[in-house]
């Protein structure tokens, strides 16, 4: 899916019914909104707040309806997937949000830009899935210095570190720059 032409369509859906919906976006619809990446995602992430249960029923009846249309997009394209991480950023990150989407009756925000690459960096290094994201958002040797003890405090697995300081040193050769 295209994020914003997606979220455009169900927001136009959203304000024929009255509904409204109001929270954080984060993964790799939030890049595209807000224009670090022009990749399709397969689903819109939301951290905060829960999805209501009449913004969930709205987002599949509007999913099966887009199928019926030829996009491919699932029931659950609009979730609630990392919500946990909500819990796990550095705090007052809800302070540092910025604007990703206005709609009529969809406004999203979206984590700033260190909050953006502590979920990134540390989805690199427990996914092993963001390469191209975190690349995209290229960020500094002093960002990455500066988020590894956060990312490091995010699994107590003892091989962790090593682990995330191994992942963060490529990707900083990749960016041309040393962790």
């Amino acid at each position: 899916m295209k994020p914003r032409e997606i979220l455009s369509a169900f927001d136009r859906y959203l304000a024929e019914r009255a509904l409204r919906f109001e929270g954080i976006v984060v993964g790799g619809a939030a890049l595209n909104l807000i224009g670090v990446v022009s990749r399709p995602t397969k689903d819109c992430d939301i951290l905060h707040p829960d999805l209501p249960e009449e913004i969930k029923t709205a987002a599949r009846v509007f999913a099966a309806e887009m199928r019926r249309d030829g996009e491919a997009l699932e029931d659950d394209w609009l979730n609630n997937g990392p919500a946990a991480l909500a819990r796990q950023l550095p705090p007052a990150w809800e302070n540092r949000t910025q604007t990703a989407f206005n709609g009529v009756a969809i406004q999203l925000r979206c984590p700033g830009r260190e909050d953006l690459l502590c979920t990134k960096l540390f989805a690199l290094c427990d996914r092993g899935l963001d390469l191209a994201d975190c690349l995209a958002l290229a960020p500094t040797a002093d960002e990455v210095a500066a988020l590894l003890p956060w990312i490091e405090q995010q699994d107590l697995n003892p091989d962790w570190p090593a682990h995330v300081r191994a992942t963060l040193e490529d990707l900083g050769k990749r960016l041309g720059h040393a962790v």
